[in-house]
């Protein structure tokens, strides 16, 4: 349908086929399913981890496969396509717990969990929001205090992805309140196991889309953390995580892409065997103006998306570029699956064709990992950097 603009070399050419694959095969079946009875599947996890889809991104040494950004942006485009549910569970993985454990860990932390990570033996979660701490993520109020050579946490996480199966989570948590050090300076970060006591998963949110993605608050109730769980230096983990975050936003961009080239392929193959007045509906150009806008914005998202993850593996600074991916492929998602659904007419209105799915699934892509409007702000403010 769509070729490529950028070539691929032979390892993502069977990157992609391996991942196309896998979603034809473990995913693609069971998507509608999964999403009406708002249902996560935890057998996917070991299969994804078996076939090297959690560990894209980390060295050998952990069992990763050693991957760069663009092929690993690739794959999750492909399970996307399938389902936006399991591909962000795969992308929040890959790019925040996992990254962060290998950037800023001790070789103690990374010999414990990111093998049994890569392996998907273990599913990876990240905490930062909280029910009044957004997108202003430095009024974050859950709080870590010092008890002897360890951490008590006390506090709320809201809107934590796969929390509630997640067996490693990385916690935001204020550790200095003297009123100099509030804000990014004074929270630190810390490798939470659910084993821990005082751990409790909280409400499961019932969402619009990705049903089939557990979204759930997590309550610390003075949960005891040792001190080897703390990542890094104490006061720096908001500023580990907004690093982070910025992989996480090519993460969501190719979900949002995968999300937007499945409505297009739908509506394209609608647009053909939709008759009326006696002709297919591709024959007016009404629906022929709609497939080329549709086309071209998929296009141009991956081509960012792609020149941005290229850049970030040549280690140039991609803050800019990658705020402008996120926010393209998440519009582009939006766009989309809004077209398809015009495109299908009162049959995209009804749960038996998939693209009111997409569209559902859509539109948190513009929400999460950095709203729109953030996205807008750390471009314009980028223009004066």
């Amino acid at each position: 349908m769509l070729s490529d603009l950028l070539p691929l070399t032979e390892t993502q050419r069977e990157i992609r086929d391996l991942a196309r694959t896998f979603a034809r095969e473990h995913v693609a079946p069971h998507a509608a399913q999964w999403d009406r009875e708002g249902y996560f599947e935890p057998a996917l996890v070991k299969q994804l981890g078996d076939a090297g889809f959690l560990g894209m991104l980390l060295p050998e040494e952990y069992d990763g496969l050693a991957l760069d950004t663009v092929t690993y942006l690739i794959a999750l485009e492909e399970i996307a396509a399938a389902d936006a549910s399991v591909a962000v569970m795969m992308s929040v993985h890959n790019s925040l717990p996992t990254q962060m454990l290998l950037r800023w860990g001790t070789e103690a932390q990374k010999d414990r969990w990111l093998r049994p990570m890569a392996r998907g033996e273990i599913l990876g979660a990240f905490a930062l929001s909280e029910p009044d701490a957004g997108s202003d993520a430095a009024s974050l109020r859950c709080q870590a205090t010092r008890d002897g050579d360890g951490w008590v946490l006390t506090g709320t996480k809201s809107w934590v992805t796969s929390g509630s199966h997640a067996g490693v989570i990385l916690v935001m948590a204020r550790t200095d309140t003297a009123a100099d050090r509030q804000g990014s300076r004074g929270i630190g970060a810390f490798v939470i196991t659910p084993d821990l006591p005082g751990f409790h998963v909280g409400k499961k949110e019932n969402k619009l889309g990705l049903r089939a993605s557990p979204t759930v608050q997590l309550v610390f109730d003075e949960m005891r953390v040792p001190a080897g769980h703390l990542l890094g230096e104490p006061g720096q983990g908001l500023a580990y995580a907004l690093q982070s975050l910025e992989h996480g936003r090519l993460g969501i961009g190719a979900q949002a892409l995968g999300i937007a080239r499945a409505a297009l392929q739908a509506a394209r193959d609608y647009a053909d065997e939709r008759r009326q007045f006696g002709r297919p509906i591709r024959d007016f150009e009404a629906i022929q103006f709609k497939l080329a806008d549709m086309a071209m914005r998929v296009t141009a998202s991956r081509a960012l998306l792609h020149a941005t993850a290229a850049a970030k593996d040549r280690g140039e600074r991609v803050t800019q570029f990658a705020a402008m991916s996120k926010l393209m492929a998440s519009e582009t998602a939006m766009f989309v699956a809004d077209e398809a659904v015009q495109i299908f007419g009162g049959y995209g209105y009804v749960k038996e064709y998939p693209v009111e799915r997409y569209l559902r699934d859509a539109k948190v892509t513009e929400i999460y990992e950095g709203t729109s409007e953030i996205q807008r702000v750390v471009i314009a403010r980028e223009l004066y950097t």
